[in-house]
Order: structure tokens, then sequence, then C-alpha cells
């Protein structure tokens, strides 16, 4: 297996280890990068949550809703410039307009779908070639409600973070509310019980293994056994702070850290029922230019 440099470079900028470890990782696990990324955390050398800390492209999110459905949505463009745009915001609100109509089931369904003559994927086509940037529809999630339930919606930064969530309840304040925090603190699940089984093990092993690593490092054998001891108990307490940490009902709210995010929608007469959140360029790795470069780019344009 050849380890090329830019599959060290993906790693790195998923872990914030460095250019050798990454390559050492890469080879060790033979080019797989979910497993590099754990052998980073089990060496102690990156965190988990640093996976998808970088941000890799440009462009906004934006949610549009019409009765009981909403639709939250990622166009991406090269250049934060052009997501500044008039064009750009107007092309944002343009397919927006069209998705709140289609409804669609996914991506594929939405960029197929026809509004006066065009497909949006032909909009997104034509955005591009008069921007003189690459545009893309990224990604798209429709949620629905019942009557009985109410949406609360939230953009940060004018669209690079959105957020939707969905309470029962009669309270749109408090589901904005929701929203906000979500944007905010990005929690992973809702409550424990959405917490896949799998992922608690696959926390619980590398918790453990770093641990292990640490202890490898003692030399008073005694201070080494009595440690050893103790692993089961410390690492029960990092799962249970993690569990906290990545749950939104855990979560101290960000208005009101005094209370819980469950509290708050107890005290309101709601429950939260899903949360959809998106980020701009997440999970993209984003070219770097020259910012004097980017500069003329544009006025070249």
């Amino acid at each position: 297996m050849t380890v090329t440099a830019q599959m060290v470079k993906e790693l790195r900028n998923k872990t914030g280890a460095g250019m050798m470890d990454c390559k050492k990782a890469l080879v060790a696990c033979e080019g797989d990068m979910e497993k590099s990324i754990d052998w980073l955390r089990e060496k102690g050398i990156a965190k988990a949550q640093k996976k998808a800390d970088r941000i890799a492209a440009e462009g906004l999110c934006n949610v549009v809703i019409e009765g009981n459905t909403a639709i939250i949505y990622e166009i991406n463009s090269e250049t934060d410039f052009v997501a500044k745009n008039e064009q750009f915001l107007n092309l944002i609100d343009k397919i927006g307009t069209i998705l709140i109509e289609a409804k669609p089931k996914d991506l594929s369904e939405a960029l197929a779908y026809q509004y006066e003559d065009k497909t949006i994927e032909t909009y997104i086509i034509e955005a591009s070639a008069k921007i003189g940037e690459k545009i893309t529809l990224r990604r798209i999630e429709t949620i629905t409600k019942t009557s009985d339930q109410v949406f609360g919606a939230y953009k940060h930064m004018g669209g690079k973070i959105a957020v939707v969530t969905v309470l029962e309840g009669n309270n749109e304040e408090v589901a904005k509310d929701i929203s906000m925090h979500v944007a905010a603190i990005n929690p992973r699940y809702i409550s424990g019980k959405d917490v896949d089984p799998k992922d608690i093990e696959h926390e619980r092993e590398m918790f453990t293994k770093e641990f292990e690593n640490e202890l490898a490092k003692e030399t008073n054998e005694k201070a080494k056994a009595a440690k050893t001891k103790r692993i089961p108990h410390i690492v029960d307490g990092k799962v249970k702070k993690w569990l906290k940490e990545s749950c939104l009902i855990e979560q101290p709210f960000v208005k009101n850290p005094d209370v819980t995010v469950l509290q708050y929608t107890k005290d309101n007469n709601s429950k939260i029922v899903q949360f959809v959140r998106f980020e701009v360029g997440e999970g993209i790795e984003k070219k770097v230019d020259n910012f004097k470069d980017e500069v003329m780019a544009q006025v070249r344009a």
C-alpha cells in the first residue's frame, strides 16, 4: 500500500497530528483513513473531536419552511467573496423557493426537479457560468412535522450554520432557542437513547487504550499497578462525560447555563423531537489560496 502525500495531508487536517505521525498511522493501517484516526487517538496524538473540525468550502446554508415541511440545504462556492455576492444570494433564495415546492426526498431528486422549464441542476450550472466560479448544491434534508409540533429555524452568520428543530408543543420561540443552542454547541444526539451502542463501545475502547498508553510510561511499578486497577472506573467516567457533552438534553442551556436543555423544554411544556444542523463545508477539505491571488482573481472576474 502506497501512502501518498494527499492521504497524509487529509489525515493531518482531520486530526491535527504531525505529518510524520500521520504517515506512520497510514502505513500501520494500510491506508485506511478511519483506522488511522483511531491509531493516532490510541497513541494520544489526536483527539476524536478534531475529526470534523476543518471547514473546507465556502458558501451558505439556508432553511425554507412551508406548512408542515422544512428544507435545509447547503450551496457551496469556491471563495467567501462569492458567498457574499448578490447573484449568489439571489441563487440561494431561488433554490429555496424551488425546493419547498418540490419537497424532494434526496439530493438527486432535487437536482432533477424542473421549475420554469429548467432543472435545479441547470440553474446551478448557469449561476456558475455567470459568477465565474464553481457553484454546487451539496446537500439537502427535508424535515416534516405534525400539526401538533412546531419548527424552530436559526441561521448563524448569515448561513454559515443553519439549524432546524422540531418540538412537540406550540412554542415556536422555544424551538428557535433550541436551534440557537444546537448551532452554538453542536450536539451529536438528542439523548443517550439515541446513541448507537457501537459508538459508546468505540469511545470506551479509545479511552481505555489512551489510558493504557499513558500507563506504559509509568516507571513506578507499584503506582502502575494501582492505576491499572482504576482503569474501568476512569473509563466509565470519561464515557459518561462524553455522553453528557454529546447529548442535547444533557447540555447546559446556552442562554441560561443554570438549567439543562431538558429542563428548559420541560419548563415550557415542550419536547425535542428532531434537529438537523448544517455547517458550511464540514467534511470537505478546503483549498488554501494566497489571499492576494484570491483578491486579484475576483478583480479579474
